[in-house]
């Protein structure tokens, strides 16, 4: 499954359409006015389905995922020098990053390769293509790649 990752162009807060192969909307993110990043992913029917937000008072950038409304982990910055990298509480997922910050590996110890988020450079918007072999992880991967961009956004 490959799912494009697009920042709308005219907006006051994050929000994004996420889009199929075939071009259809599978997501929509909405930012929220909060402190730090809120953002409530909803369904191509436009039914909230999660939520990212961001713990503002940390050291390194971490994010609380909840699903439906219940939490479910959090994803965290972990501190490195060249190489970005975060991990996930809730499953046993690292998230890799290339020293340039647009190319992300995510794996796990028990499943192996989960998906690969890569960054568009040459675009208005903020825009990431999302490869991810089992459609049950695009919800979680999707999570990932907002964190990724959140935190890009709040130290650039």
């Amino acid at each position: 499954m490959r799912l494009y990752f697009k920042q709308r162009f005219f907006s006051w807060l994050d929000s994004y359409d996420i889009y199929g192969e075939s071009g259809e909307t599978v997501f929509t993110v909405e930012g929220k006015l909060s402190w730090g990043h809120c953002l409530h992913v909803l369904d191509g029917t436009g039914r909230h389905i999660a939520t990212l937000q961001e713990k503002v008072f940390s050291f390194l950038p971490q994010f609380e995922i909840y699903i439906e409304d219940e939490y479910v982990g959090c994803i965290r910055k972990e501190f490195t020098f060249f190489k970005p990298q975060f991990t996930i509480d809730c499953n046993d997922w690292q998230v890799d990053g290339e020293w340039m910050e647009w190319d992300y590996r995510i794996e796990s110890d028990s499943a192996g390769h989960i998906a690969a988020i890569s960054k568009e450079i040459f675009n208005w918007t903020d825009t990431y293509v999302i490869d991810v072999p089992d459609p049950a992880n695009a919800l979680c991967t999707l999570m990932v790649a907002l964190a990724i961009d959140a935190d890009k956004c709040s130290h650039g």
